[in-house]
């Protein structure tokens, strides 16, 4: 039987609307109900039928009648949805600016820092709204981390040799990522330590007693992640010196060994250095100071203090020193090296642009 009636009118997409259409789609911020609403016109205009355009973008073919119509009576602007009935807003824009303006620029009475009790009262908005305006604009008043800029002059040739090594081995060679981890105390708790039981977790008295300290050497290999380690009193160049004498025994004769070390004295005393020339295969290169995040090894050590140390309860520092040869040792059964995926051009570049953000906003602190 012949379909009665006009035929469906065709959407056709002047070049502004097809352009306004695609961008919906590229923006990562867009709704995705609103992007299907655009991928449903654009489906249409390609000469789709209500049928195949449903089952194409995953609706009803009523949902694809439903915005076909809206665009041809509104355009693109009718893709949005239409405003809600309720009570009116109470809240303006002018009043959330007000706010983040607020939580920028000033400091309350008395407080270092705002909450959202404080700032309910002193903005007259209520707590929920204030955290919901929080949320919103990414702001956190009650989180604050440490920084620390590199005064380095040769900042920018230290991290292009560091990452130079890290995504660029030399052939022939291992790279180390060297440190100590000095003042280990040995702490045992004052109270016995309760287990973990179900619906509870384990506990521990705050309360300790000190039984001494030692101090940690650690050879991270990039390569494989195994880790060569020893374990001293005291961390001066006669230390240090024996530790490399360690690393030299276990690493391969015929291998040139790079180690990336930091600025500490002992590391470019002049003992280390008289030893650097009586071996050439050793060749040191030093991160940028105050850039302990370059070197691979303090990544190594978070594992170590997480897993062992921080929940560790030790008599002595024998018994310290030998929870920490444990972990070496089921460390060194199953290594793992860190992936390095940032350039130094990428880290410079990020460097770069925190500094530039920092000064711009905050001009009348240079």
């Amino acid at each position: 039987m012949p379909r009665k009636g006009p035929p469906p009118k065709p959407v056709v997409l002047a070049d502004e609307d097809r352009a306004r259409l695609e961008a919906l789609l590229r923006r990562g911020k867009t709704e995705q109900r609103v992007a299907t609403r655009a991928k449903i016109i654009l489906a249409l205009a390609a000469g789709g039928t209500l049928r195949g355009t449903a089952d194409e973008v995953g609706v009803s073919a009523a949902i694809v009648t439903k915005w076909k119509n809206r665009f041809l009576d509104l355009g693109v602007d009718g893709l949005a949805d239409d405003e809600r009935p309720g009570r009116p807003r109470t809240v303006t824009d002018a009043h959330v600016h007000a706010l983040v303006a607020k939580t920028l620029e000033e400091m309350p009475s008395g407080a270092s820092r705002w909450s959202t009790r404080d700032m309910a009262r002193a903005s007259g908005l209520s707590q929920s709204t204030v955290s919901r305006a929080w949320r919103a604009f990414g702001l956190e008043p009650h989180l604050s981390e440490t920084f620390q800029l590199s005064t380095d002059p040769l900042f920018i040739e230290k991290v292009h040799d560091v990452v130079g090594l890290y995504m660029s081995p030399p052939d022939n060679a291992v790279v180390l990522s060297v440190d100590e981890k000095s003042q280990i105390q040995a702490l045992s708790r004052t109270q016995p330590l309760l287990p973990l039981r179900a619906e509870q977790a384990g506990r521990r008295t705050p309360e300790y007693r000190r039984h001494g300290t030692t101090t940690l050497f650690a050879a991270f290999d990039i390569a494989t992640g195994r880790v060569i380690t020893d374990l001293h009193k005291r961390h001066r160049t006669e230390e240090f010196l024996k530790f490399l004498r360690l690393v030299d025994k276990n690493i391969e004769p015929a291998l040139d060994i790079h180690v990336i070390a930091d600025n500490y004295g002992t590391h470019k005393s002049p003992r280390t250095k008289a030893f650097l020339v009586r071996n050439p295969r050793f060749h040191m290169h030093f991160i940028p100071t105050h850039s302990s995040w370059l070197n691979q090894v303090e990544g190594w050590f978070s594992i170590l203090t997480e897993k062992q140390l921080k929940r560790g309860s030790h008599t002595s520092v024998p018994q310290l020193e030998e929870a920490i040869r444990e972990f070496v040792a089921a460390h060194n059964q199953d290594p793992k090296p860190f992936r390095w995926v940032k350039t130094a051009d990428e880290i410079l570049a990020n460097v770069a642009r925190f500094c530039t953000d920092t000064l711009r906003a905050h001009p009348g602190d240079t």
